[in-house]
This record gives C-alpha cells, sequence and structure tokens, in this order.
C-alpha cells in the first residue's frame, strides 16, 4: 500500500533563507509569506493547516518562557533559566538552544556541557562538549509524494515539526496545526506516528 503525503514545496520555508528567520528586520516579510501561503492553500481548498517550527517562532518572550517554566513541575523550574547573553550561562552545563550559535558564542559554555539543539543545526565545534541532534522521524519506506527537502537530514528521514504535519495529516485531524506545542498531546501524537511507521532518528554526537 502506498501513502502519500500532501506536498509540502511552495510553502516559507523552502522560499527563505532559514538564516531570515533570525534577522528582526525580516520579521514583517517573513509574516506576509507566511499569510500569503496560508491564503494561498485556502483557496486551492486545503482545510488543515500544519506549519513547521521556524514558522511557529519568531521570537521567545519573557511571557512565553514563563509559561514554559511553569508546565515543569514545581521541583524543576528553577532549573530552566532564560538568559539574553551566552555570557550568563558560562556555569550552566546543559544548554538549550534555538538559534544560530557561532563557534565563539559556544565558548561561554563550561567544559562538559551538552548542547541540546532544535529548530537549527549547532556547528559541532567545542570537542570538550556534546550535541544532541535535530529531532527527526525516519518514514516509513512507502511514503510518497512529500515534497519537502529537508536540508540536514538523510533521505527519508524529516524534521520533528514536518513529521508532525505528516502525522495530522494520516490521521484525519481536522485542527489546524500552528501555535505552540500543545503539552497535553503529545502522548497521543507520539503513540500515533509510531502507528503509522515513523521510527524517531536520534543520537548522540561529540
Amino acid at each position: 500500500m502506498v501513502r502519500k503525503a500532501a506536498p509540502l514545496s511552495g510553502w516559507p520555508w523552502e522560499n527563505l533563507g532559514i538564516f531570515k528567520y533570525f534577522l528582526p528586520f525580516a520579521q514583517e516579510g517573513i509574516n506576509k509569506h507566511i499569510e500569503e501561503a496560508i491564503l494561498r492553500a485556502d483557496r486551492d481548498g486545503v482545510k488543515v493547516i500544519s506549519l513547521a517550527a521556524l514558522n511557529k517562532m519568531l521570537t521567545l518572550s519573557t511571557e512565553r518562557f514563563h509559561k514554559i517554566q511553569k508546565e515543569a513541575t514545581l521541583d524543576c523550574q528553577s532549573y530552566l533559566v532564560q538568559v539574553t547573553k551566552y555570557q550568563a550561562a558560562r556555569n550552566c552545563k546543559t544548554w538549550i538552544v534555538g538559534k544560530w550559535i557561532t563557534p565563539r558564542q559556544q565558548w561561554w559554555a563550561p567544559k562538559g556541557t551538552h548542547f541540546h539543539q532544535f529548530v537549527v543545526p549547532i556547528l559541532s565545534f567545542r570537542r570538550d562538549c556534546t550535541y544532541g541532534d535535530l529531532a527527526a522521524m525516519k518514514l516509513p519506506d512507502d511514503v510518497q509524494g512529500l515534497g519537502s527537502c529537508e536540508y540536514t537530514m538523510d533521505r527519508g528521514v524529516v524534521h520533528a515539526c514536518h513529521a508532525g504535519g505528516v502525522v495530522h495529516l494520516l490521521e484525519g485531524w481536522d485542527h489546524h496545526e500552528v501555535g505552540a506545542i500543545d503539552v497535553d498531546r503529545i502522548d497521543l501524537v507520539w503513540n500515533a506516528a509510531l502507528k503509522h511507521g515513523l521510527k524517531p532518528v536520534s543520537r548522540l554526537t561529540k
């Protein structure tokens, strides 16, 4: 049986350079591209929209951070610290990074730090640190018609945000998959992904 996923070609993440997402002055233009893509999809009869991570993000506000922090248990909330300068994290040995980070900026991390990366890959520069992979999933071998280029992934492997869109389609869910992650649905989506044959791809690199 051949499964077909809706093509992702023509959407903002293909037409815009990834680096533009991190330029403050580019925000208006990116939002315009996203709006145009959604309106075009609506004209074409698309009923459900699924946005990838960069299109859901533009900046992490202090208000948003506090909301994320409160999602952790009380005994763990103090371990989540938002920093606006890399120097402020020089004593933290676990970095969660969602933007480009230069080798020079990485030097603020102490020896033995682990970099958790999401949204964009981090250059593995420090030999005395470890780097996690971007969250990704391997699609079943019989999937066809997925018009998306994953610039850092192997063939048949997609970023987790794109895998979420595929699962959304396969499950026939009728709500838009946009905005912040609904933590109450994580197990539901995860189990659905496994049911459809998607497999997690993860390894620890040095």
